[in-house]
């Protein structure tokens, strides 16, 4: 079949309908820019929902998949290897962790980290220990058990038979926590920044009382940093800005900037609980993965590199204001670093769609967070005056809605 014959109908021939993409096909990237098959040039501020933290076609990130590829693509869990050995050594030297598991996807990563949580209570504390709680309009990854966990009944309802002992609260709300908490709570999991549920930032007395209960019920705090992590808030991760030490953290997305890859961070006396045999992978922790995360990791890891986060949040956050002064469609302008949602006003409700697509109209690529949330999740790497272009684009595109 020849590339003339890939278009936008196929997908709805071949594809199975759980997505619905845009009419336009991108074929190539280049830092905070993409092409479609008709070379149309688009500003990309997606980053992949927050995985091409380097942006697209990263030269050193090609060179070290390159290099990587010439040697040893995979072998199995029969054995380990150089660049995942490498990786987690770098982790556990810049995070509180003193051990990592590698998987492909935050879903797994999550999935891992629910099972610990749950193989731990039982080895240390009997059968009863079971229950998880997670938070209203929380995402942590779509296989059933943490589909379940996530805090969107629509994703989870209709497939049956749900895993039990899940509770869901109010995220932000630590007196309903300190009521639903006792004995038999073996894990709290929260983001600490809710991003598919509308960007919503977590209150610093919020995490550091879910620390408090945890070691109070002898329950695991496992942070889902899938999106927040490796650079996305201007910290390595966002528990560092928190005043507190998760004891289960899990990170994907930006972990490999565009190559599969996730992990599950923990300290020793959690991870001895998964003994050989009681979780385990295929693909996960592979050497290609590795080896794209590992350059990635050196190159997010850096001052420099964290400062410009902070820097560039408050470019956007000023070409956001000054929209919002001439158009009036915000209702608010939150998050943290290069992860962050313009909530539409009473006016503009359920619209984020319509707004996306008279982006796309402009050369510009956004996400959304909920009908009513545009999220911004652009490569940390992007540069001030490919921003400015793109916030001009987004002023045309909120033009188009409000007239």
């Amino acid at each position: 079949m020849s590339n003339t014959a890939i278009t936008r109908s196929l997908f709805d021939q071949v594809m199975v309908p759980n997505y619905s993409p845009l009419a336009m096909i991108p074929v190539r990237g280049e830092g905070s820019r993409v092409w479609d098959q008709e070379n149309n040039e688009y500003i990309d501020l997606t980053g992949g929902i927050a995985v091409n933290a380097l942006g697209h076609a990263h030269p050193e990130l090609v060179a070290a998949l390159t290099e990587q590829a010439k040697k040893l693509w995979h072998m199995s869990n029969y054995f380990t290897n150089e660049p995942t050995l490498e990786l987690a050594r770098k982790i556990v030297a810049n995070t509180f962790a003193e051990k990592v598991f590698f998987a492909n996807s935050g879903a797994e990563a999550n999935e891992a980290a629910l099972k610990l949580a749950r193989r731990y209570a039982f080895d240390h504390y009997g059968k009863e220990k079971t229950e998880i709680i997670a938070f209203h309009h929380g995402f942590h990854g779509r296989t059933f058990f943490t589909v379940s966990t996530g805090g969107h009944a629509p994703y989870s309802d209709g497939f049956g038979p749900k895993p039990a002992d899940i509770t869901h609260l109010d995220y932000n709300d630590l007196s309903g926590l300190e009521k639903a908490m006792s004995d038999k709570t073996c894990a709290v999991i929260l983001e600490p920044l809710q991003g598919e549920g509308g960007v919503l930032p977590i209150d610093k007395a919020f995490a550091q009382g879910i620390r408090k209960l945890c070691d109070k019920y002898n329950a695991l705090m496992i942070l889902d940093e899938v999106q927040t992590g490796m650079g996305r808030t201007g910290s390595l991760f966002a528990y560092m800005d928190l005043g507190i030490i998760p004891d289960v953290l899990t990170s994907a997305k930006a972990l490999g900037a565009g190559f599969p890859i996730s992990a599950m961070l923990t300290l020793d006396k959690f991870a001895g609980s998964l003994t050989v045999g009681t979780h385990g992978t295929t693909f996960g922790g592979n050497p290609l993965a590795c080896a794209v995360a590992s350059k990635a990791f050196d190159l997010i890891n850096n001052q420099a590199m964290l400062n410009g986060v902070k820097e560039k949040e408050r470019l956007i956050r000023q070409a956001l204001e000054e929209i919002n002064n001439e158009y009036h469609a915000f209702e608010e302008i939150r998050g943290s670093g290069l992860l962050l949602g313009a909530v539409l006003n009473e006016q503009y409700q359920g619209r984020a769609k319509d707004l996306l697509l008279a982006c796309a109209d402009q050369g510009l690529l956004v996400l959304m967070a909920g009908a009513s949330v545009i999220r911004f999740t652009p490569a940390l790497n992007i540069s001030d005056q490919l921003l400015e272009q793109a916030m001009d684009k987004f002023k045309q595109a909120v033009k188009v809605l409000a007239e």
